[in-house]
């Protein structure tokens, strides 16, 4: 009796489903796609820290009075190309003062003392909001702000803007393309590794079939438990990439400063989400495969 009983546990186990290895397996496929997401997330901030740090220098008539600069400094805050952070309008106001104290420090020549005045003008620095940052879209700024009374002159650096709006659309079609091929590698890797693990589950389904089950009886538990099995590896991989973030932020310094939060909680979201999704669909496919086998292609 003991014997008989030890040959069924030893049946129970060899046919039994491989869940520590699918998970395994899922958890380093959708660890994969979070570091990327990680790096996209990044690029994002790291993208936007750029484009709000484009600016456009206004410069002011020597004879401006302070009514006039506060009446050109509120209509620039009104205007929409005006980037607004933290419900602040991103204008700073730069005096002649200013402008010729930091000339000296960067040069280190006092050009006052052989001009005798200061040939500087006040100016403000407007922060352009990154939807208004095209080419010909800051020209027409340009020439609008050109038109307010008290202005005497507009400048931008063309040469950067352009550079700018060029490397950002070549890294963004470089990391599309590159997404793509990690999620259909990542698929298939998942795909087949549960594939391989219902293998041996082939001839219970047999069984089942040849005792009058249906089809969605059948599949029903082997879906609920690939779900659940696919989004525990979700959060599982969760956990490794959240662990492995905190060391890179205290040994990186301002790595911190390019993770948005409610992006990379999204991002944690969308693995657990992903890994029982793929998992699922995986298991439906190979169940179907299998249960459309004849006995001989069983073997």
């Amino acid at each position: 009796m003991a014997r008989e009983e030890k040959k069924y546990k030893r049946k129970k186990k060899l046919g039994s489903y491989q869940y520590g290895s699918v998970v395994f397996s899922i958890t380093l496929a959708l660890f994969v796609i979070g570091i990327f997401g990680l790096l996209l997330i990044q690029t994002k901030q790291l993208t936007t820290n750029i484009q709000e740090n484009v600016e456009v220098q206004v410069y002011l008539n020597k004879n401006v009075t302070t009514n006039q600069r506060s009446r050109i400094l509120t209509d620039l805050e009104s205007r929409d190309f005006t980037l607004v952070k933290d419900n602040r309008p991103q204008i700073s106001f730069i005096s002649k003062e200013e402008a010729a104290k930091q000339f000296m420090e960067d040069t280190g020549e006092d050009f006052t003392e052989f001009l005798g005045d200061n040939p500087l003008r006040d100016a403000l620095v407007v922060n352009i909001d990154p939807l208004y940052q095209q080419a010909a879209t800051l020209d027409n700024i340009k020439a609008s702000i050109s038109e307010i009374g008290g202005v005497f002159e507009v400048t931008y650096v063309e040469s950067l803007v352009d550079s700018i709006n060029r490397n950002l659309t070549n890294i963004s079609l470089f990391l599309l393309g590159f997404a793509v091929i990690i999620l259909i590698v990542v698929v298939m890797l998942i795909n087949n590794t549960i594939k391989l693990a219902l293998f041996s589950q082939r001839f219970l389904i047999r069984s089942m079939q040849l005792v009058g089950a249906t089809r969605g009886f059948i599949k029903q538990p082997f879906l609920k438990r690939a779900f659940l099995h696919g989004a525990i590896a979700g959060v599982l991989s969760c956990g490794v990439i959240y662990g492995l973030s905190m060391m890179a932020n205290q040994r990186i310094e301002g790595l911190k400063e390019l993770q948005n939060e409610t992006y990379v909680l999204a991002l944690y979201g969308i693995l657990v989400i992903l890994g029982g999704f793929i998992a699922l669909i995986s298991t439906q496919r190979a169940m179907n495969k299998y249960l459309k086998m004849s006995l001989d292609e069983l073997y």
